[in-house]
């Protein structure tokens, strides 16, 4: 990329190795990025982006030490000179696991905590300032812990920006947010970038919102920079993002169908559109997956009349499901969608046993929760946690995923474990830490250890969060497959590209009640549905409706059937 002569970021034949790292996780980077830059950096998980980006205030290696060569340099500051807490005034981090950056009770304490510790005599008016920039003056005295995920994320953003820094990072800025809420999010740094002049750097798997927000892109793989380039290059390089498991987005995919090869790709949907219209047909034949559960087949999981919620400080009752009536049957892959605070979690947990119902009947296999432990329920159903780090309790992989059915003394259980990590493909990483894996690698350790559970019903919370999208079909693909171990699966999930191309059967839960029970095309047919919800449906859909077509392809490649034959389409692309 051309750089700018006013660079706010310089990094100079940088190199970094983790203690006991067998190789360096930084190889000789150098890079620059220029004052009021929006960056988006990418890569496959492992590729060291966030060792990367830890770098620019200092974590890396104040903070995570290790052997540390070459320079940064952010706004004139040495960071190998400087210390966190002085970096902090010029580079503000959001982190990815963002609940953990809050550290005070009230969202007022929170967003002053940095101005006032600093000594800013105005820290009143900065906390003012920027929760009324940010929208959220509303919840200046809220609790953070009644905060919804956005609500926290926007909160952990207010807290960094209070501080006024020229450089904020933002790590995976729309992981574990409904759909409406991502966009929301990238609507807000897009103005801290135009109009405070704030360079914003994110770290980022969706590149369907680095097309739409990001000014230039830098390619991380195997420690380094691939390239760094302006974002419309850098899409045009699709097949190169391709190669580093980093899928194009559907607007981009489908425009370059239809493009010279010395043509601009779409970068949004309105653009993908305007490139299509002329070259597609209005009709598509759906090819539809089972949904009609039926009375003939197995019921694994029934509630009646369930009423949940949770007690504030205060003794109030918060209610967060109302009256649900439900029944699971074998054979169903579920999607459980729904805006943050929607009770998507608080029904996996009810369906674990792990609580009860203040009201009403869970029943799992015929057996009422209320009669079981969640340890003796765990013969029947497996519950994989949003994050993946809470299921490694033991030093290694194999023993984690052999700790229930060794425990339970089952007949072959060492060969159970063998099968299982040889199915997740884990085989060369049994010996490792769970914990010490990457996020994609963590994530098939969970399933792992769900499957050697052999559960009736398996429940997985965001399976498919901060994962690179090659981590993420392969998570998947192990979905897919699992319909000859596991009865039912349900999956709690913000990601919409996994309700399309995964789900049998797709229930949207909206203020703890059930808006709609159905398949994916028709839920993303609802348009009144999605938006009360917060759903957005994937790219490939939102063309499709905009160009008329019904019914509606859900994904890049059933909207690709409504273009010109291939042979065709890549002639022209390739001519």
């Amino acid at each position: 990329m051309t750089m700018h002569a006013d660079p706010v970021i310089q990094v100079k034949h940088l190199s970094f190795r983790y203690p006991g790292a067998e190789r360096d996780t930084l190889r000789n980077v150098s890079l620059e990025i220029t004052r009021g830059d929006f960056v988006a950096v990418v890569g496959g998980n492992g590729s060291a982006k966030t060792t990367l980006c830890k770098t620019f205030n200092g974590l890396v290696p104040h903070y995570w030490a290790g052997d540390f060569a070459g320079s940064v340099s952010v706004d004139g500051q040495d960071t190998f000179d400087s210390t966190v807490a002085e970096l902090s005034s010029t580079v503000g981090y959001v982190f990815q696991d963002f609940q953990n950056q809050l550290v005070r009770p009230t969202v007022r304490d929170e967003v002053s905590f940095g101005p006032l510790n600093f000594g800013h005599e105005d820290y009143a008016e900065r906390t003012d300032e920027t929760l009324e920039h940010l929208g959220i003056s509303h919840l200046r005295d809220s609790f953070v812990w009644q905060l919804s995920g956005g609500q926290a994320h926007l909160v952990a953003l207010a807290s960094v920006l209070a501080m006024r820094p020229s450089v904020i990072v933002v790590d995976e800025p729309v992981a574990e947010l409904d759909p409406a809420r991502a966009r929301e999010i990238y609507l807000q740094l897009r103005e801290l970038n135009e109009r405070h002049g704030i360079t914003v750097i994110t770290i980022e798997h969706h590149a369907e919102f680095v097309a739409e927000f990001a000014h230039s892109v830098i390619l991380m793989a195997d420690g380094a920079p691939v390239w760094h380039l302006p974002v419309q290059e850098a899409m045009n390089r699709h097949r190169d993002l391709e190669e580093h498991g980093i899928p194009a987005p559907d607007a981009v995919a489908l425009s370059a169908l239809v493009l010279g090869a010395d043509d601009d790709v779409a970068l949004d949907v309105s653009t993908a559109v305007e490139l299509l219209r002329p070259h597609v047909a209005r009709e598509f034949t759906a090819t539809e997956r089972p949904l009609d559960p039926g009375t003939d087949r197995e019921l694994v999981a029934s509630l009646r009349g369930v009423e949940h919620g949770y007690r504030s400080i205060g003794g109030a009752l918060r209610p967060v499901l109302h009256r649900l009536d439900l029944d699971l049957h074998a054979g169903e892959q579920v999607a459980l969608v729904g805006t943050n605070g929607a009770g998507k979690s608080t029904l996996m947990k009810l369906l674990t046993g792990l609580i009860v119902p203040r009201q009403g009947t869970v029943e799992i296999g015929g057996i009422d929760t209320r009669t079981r432990s969640a340890t003796e329920l765990a013969d029947k159903v497996s519950y994989l946690y949003q994050r993946p780090q809470q299921m490694f309790l033991r030093d290694s992989v194999r023993e984690d995923v052999a700790m229930f059915p060794t425990g339970r003394r089952r007949e072959g259980a060492q060969e159970l474990v063998n099968q299982v990590l040889t199915r997740v493909g884990l085989d060369p990483l049994a010996e490792r830490d769970g914990r010490t894996l990457s996020g994609g690698q963590q994530r098939r350790a969970t399933i792992a250890i769900g499957l050697a559970m052999t559960p009736s019903l398996l429940l997985l919370d965001e399976p498919t969060s901060s994962l690179d999208v090659r981590s993420r079909d392969d998570v998947m693909a192990m979905l897919a497959s699992l319909s000859s171990t596991v009865r039912c699966a349900v999956v709690a999930t913000h990601d919409m590209e996994l309700v399309a191309s995964w789900a049998t059967r797709v229930l949207v839960l909206d203020q703890g009640r059930v808006l709609l029970d159905t398949d994916p095309r028709s839920m993303f047919s609802r348009p009144e549905v999605t938006g009360q919800a917060r759903l957005l449906p994937p790219q490939a859909a939102r063309i499709a409706q905009e160009l008329g077509i019904t019914p509606t392809p859900l994904t890049a490649a059933e909207l690709r059937t409504c273009l010109p034959t291939r042979d065709a389409a890549l002639t022209k692309e390739n001519r």
